[in-house]
């Protein structure tokens, strides 16, 4: 016979792992610490977007959207930072490179680009001007219903279809698809930060 002890420990690891891995935005007023940026450092567009979900849908369910416009130098260096995160693991509560969560990850990226986010979901859904989701362009940041009715996680638009964010999902800062049936469900709005 199994000790009661022995039997409650796998359920007490799947309690304390959800816990962890379930929220995107955290509660510890952590604040990202920009690096400078070195003289002569490089200010170039940046790489295309690598989405790791599964193809959009074809047909009549993909949202008919404009091609998004060429960005400003800021909003190119914004999005050459947040790329270049990729692969950076999740971690809850994490607001620099040794590990992000969402709200963490957007408002290092845009502090780094001189630009002051609240460090929470909730409060960064308040920055900024509110745009439609046809109006979307490359910097502005989106935002999702996941653990709430309510915005709780966050990303950076890349395009109309793509943006990179930090998810606590497979654990890494990644570029995914906004077409997708998860992340279309959960769609809450778009905010633009900076001018573009």
């Amino acid at each position: 016979m199994i000790p009661v002890a022995t039997r409650r420990w796998p359920a007490l690891l799947a309690l304390l792992v959800a816990a962890v891995t379930g929220a995107c935005a955290s509660a510890t007023g952590a604040r990202p610490q920009p690096f400078p940026q070195p003289a002569g450092a490089r200010a170039e567009r940046p790489r295309p977007p690598e989405p790791e979900s599964e193809a959009p849908a074809t047909g009549s369910n993909r949202p008919s959207l404009p091609p998004a416009p060429i960005p400003s130098s800021a909003t190119t260096l914004l999005l050459t930072t947040a790329l270049d995160l990729r692969g950076v693991q999740y971690r809850n509560g994490g607001s620099d490179p040794t590990g992000f969560d969402c709200s963490g990850f957007t408002q290092w990226v845009f502090a780094r680009n001189g630009i002051a986010l609240p460090r929470e979901v909730k409060d960064q859904v308040r920055m900024g001007e509110p745009i439609e989701r046809d109006e979307l362009v490359p910097g502005d940041l989106v935002f999702f219903a996941t653990t709430s009715s309510s915005a709780s996680h966050v990303g950076i638009a890349l395009d109309a279809e793509t943006f990179v964010h930090a998810p606590s999902s497979r654990g890494v800062v990644r570029v995914e698809r906004l077409t997708t049936d998860y992340w279309t469900r959960r769609f809450v709005g778009v905010r633009r930060i900076i001018g573009n």
